[in-house]
């Protein structure tokens, strides 16, 4: 299929085949019909793509700091990987759209193929011949509503959101500073609830639109009568509300708001404006009130709703954004809304690019409303995309999930030990970018194109925590060597139907447990080889704060003791050469709604050796301390692990410092590629997979029964 995409680090736009995007649970397969370009928004995503690396940093300053703290925690050659891939990526443009159904999975079976739609959000409702959109950001188009105006969908509704904190009352004055798209709909749904708008803008072909179309009586920021007009406008009194539209780096839409209301009058801020309030002459004596309108309204934001497909009950959020989105709708098909003299330019999606000439101001033409059109397309779209054909070497490896993890840590190394075949994302823009960064043959949207390759020999599972065992259960299946990213599992029947599947496997299986690999716990592993006695361990991890709503947190990733703790088991594991048989585990209790309990928790494991090991897993604590310290002792020795940057064993009244870097990501893809190539056995044996899995929900268990927990296979 068709989408528009810009490359991110050089700013280059273009339209190009890609894979169609994948369907799954609580989302709409969609071919779109039109999509609508949002000047204001796309201007400001196509230029910081465009401008140069200090350019970039300067328009986003918020990232320049992320960037260095990433420095402080990681190094600067971890945080130049990082940045690089980051930069070295394609972006998808686009959040409004109108279509036809192809095929849906959404929760409440609300939606059927050949319904007419709407679709909303960035990275979802693209500029695409077919979109795969939440359900929840998905609604029916009236049947007298054409797809050309419900491609306005989005913008309506972010439009209808500002309206809807303004609070207007029949009769009111109303002032809308800002007259592009957002301002012009903004008008509109101001004059069909009964007020009497004023529009201000910068431009004089918008303030002109507005007064043709009669949605406002407009003047030019820039007009020497314009505060007399508005104080006859208003006989005197100051406008009761003023809604900001306009995107300005500077205060002066704040300024001007505060200047021409009444007492006790009411700014609302829907655009990307600078917010410097000042409390006077105007926002302390009229004693004004200033409100924030939350894009397309209530569920934004939330991964909940707008992920997972939860909604909010209705009599308690009446307007969420699907029900603004489905309101905007009904409102064109009442007729309170005309959209006509707003669309003023129409391109077929082969000619995307000319449309950006004008919003990017390359071609001087007045424009308000952009459309890309898409065509009625008999042919089937493909999920399989060729790229090259590369030789096929005795490693031949397939990937399922390329996100920012698997691109830093995984391919590079792959890479050197045989060739990359097909590689599976959800959407197609990405599955093409990393295709081509790293060389696959094909580029897929559709993990069955792996799995019924037979010339695919090797997979790798980089996904969601909660796709993997469905992976590793297909990968098995077809017969393929697995490497598989933590965890294997979610829960213990997952994990039991991977043993039965895998026990008539002649297939390597492992698990991304890294650590274990690392050139210094490698290091202290030999100095504890011949040593017979039982081990004291004590791992204490400053993991730091992860947001209840983070992926890692939700139903996706299974929380922080299945999706990361597994890491230390197993490296616990590694230098008992034992398995768990029992664990405890207990956990701080706090009536915080922000903090989650089990990210702050000691739990004590016992080994089949007589080894302990005691691990303070902590969420609160201060970002400056390192994140992990490892401490090992036996036989009168006793060894640390700073944080995988270093460490120190004390033998003999002495110490030896030990300079080893790295988490063991590069060794731990060579060995279980090497094991592969040379027909060897997994670098992790699959029963020691099976316990650390398991010993992560007998954690879990042990916090919900208050009891130590065996461990048994």
């Amino acid at each position: 299929m068709k989408q528009l995409i810009q490359n991110f680090k050089t700013g280059e736009l273009y339209v190009d085949e890609v894979p169609m995007p994948s369907l799954s649970k609580a989302m709409v397969l969609v071919e779109n019909r039109f999509s609508l370009i949002s000047a204001g928004t796309e201007r400001g995503t196509v230029s910081v793509a465009k401008a140069s690396l200090i350019g970039k940093a300067k328009q986003r300053p918020d990232l320049v700091k992320q960037v260095l703290q990433n420095i402080r925690k990681e190094g600067l050659r971890a945080t130049i990987d990082k940045v690089t891939t980051k930069l070295d990526s394609l972006k998808a443009l686009g959040y409004s759209t109108a279509g036809v159904v192809s095929a849906s999975m959404d929760t409440n079976g609300h939606f059927k193929a050949g319904d007419r739609v709407a679709c909303a959000g960035q990275d979802y409702a693209s500029h695409a011949e077919m979109v795969s959109v939440p359900q929840n950001l998905v609604v029916k188009i009236p049947d007298n509503v054409s797809f050309e105006e419900a491609s306005f969908t989005t913008l309506g509704a972010i439009a209808l959101q500002g309206v809807r904190q303004a609070d207007p009352t029949l009769g009111e004055n109303i002032c809308v500073i800002g007259l592009g798209l957002l301002g012009q709909l903004t008008c509109q749904l101001l004059q069909a609830n009964g007020c009497n708008v004023f529009g201000i803008d910068v431009s004089q072909g918008m303030v002109d639109l507005a007064n043709e179309t009669g949605v406002a009586k407009a003047m030019n920021r820039g007009d020497s009568n314009l505060l007399s007009s508005l104080d006859a406008f208003t006989n005197g009194y100051g406008f009761d509300k003023v809604i900001i539209t306009a995107a300005a780096p500077t205060n002066d839409p704040v300024d001007l708001s505060c200047e021409i209301l009444k007492r006790k009058g009411v700014i609302v801020v829907v655009g990307a404006v600078d917010m410097h309030i000042q409390r006077e002459p105007f926002f302390y004596k009229k004693e004004l009130e200033l409100k924030i309108s939350t894009s397309y309204g209530p569920g934004r934001y939330d991964v909940s709703y707008e992920e997972e497909g939860h909604d909010y009950p209705y009599s308690y959020v009446r307007w969420t954004e699907q029900r603004n989105m489905q309101a905007f709708l009904q409102l064109i098909a009442n007729g309170s809304l005309d959209l006509n003299p707003l669309i003023t330019h129409v391109f077929d999606i082969d000619d995307a690019e000319k449309a950006y000439d004008l919003v990017l101001g390359k071609v001087k033409e007045r424009f308000i409303g952009i459309l890309l059109k898409y065509p009625e397309n008999d042919k089937k779209a493909k999920t399989l995309v060729s790229i090259n054909n590369s030789a096929i070497k005795d490693l031949n490896i397939g990937f399922i999930g390329a996100g920012s993890f698997a691109q830093s840590y995984l391919l590079p190394t792959a890479k050197e030990w045989g060739s990359l075949d097909t590689v599976v994302t959800n959407t197609g823009i990405n599955s093409k970018n990393v295709a081509t960064k790293f060389g696959f043959s094909s580029s897929s949207t559709n993990s069955n194109d792996i799995m019924s390759n037979h010339k695919i020999n090797t997979v790798f599972i980089a996904t969601q925590h909660n796709t993997h065992a469905k992976f590793v259960l297909e990968s098995i299946k077809a017969d393929k060597h697995i490497f598989v990213e933590k965890p294997l599992a979610m829960n213990e029947d997952e994990l039991q139907e991977i043993i039965t599947a895998y026990s008539n496997s002649n297939k390597l299986l492992m698990v991304g447990f890294n650590r274990r690999f690392a050139p210094v716990s490698v290091r202290i592993k030999e100095e504890f080889q011949s040593i017979s006695e039982p081990l004291v361990m004590n791992f204490r991890v400053n993991a730091g704060f992860i947001p209840k709503d983070h992926w890692t947190q939700t139903e996706a990733g299974g929380g922080r003791i299945v999706g990361e703790i597994c890491h230390f088991i197993d490296l616990m594991q590694y230098f008992t050469d034992s398995l768990p048989i029992k664990v405890y585990a207990d956990c701080i209790d706090t009536s915080s709604v922000k903090l989650k309990n089990d990210d702050n928790i000691i739990i004590n494991i016992k080994f089949a050796n007589g080894s302990v090991g005691t691990l303070t897993y902590i969420a609160n604590g201060d970002k400056a301390m390192p994140k992990e310290r490892f401490e090992i002792s036996a036989g009168e020795k006793i060894a640390v692990i700073d944080d995988f940057k270093g460490g120190e064993i004390y033998k003999n009244n002495s110490v030896e410092k030990l300079k080893l870097v790295g988490k063991g990501h590069k060794q731990e893809i060579e060995n279980f590629l090497n094991a592969v190539k040379e027909g060897k056995k997994s670098p992790i044996g699959f029963e020691s997979i099976c316990y650390t899995t398991l010993t992560t929900f007998k954690i879990v268990d042990s916090l919900n029964t208050g009891l130590p927990q065996e461990i048994i296979v």
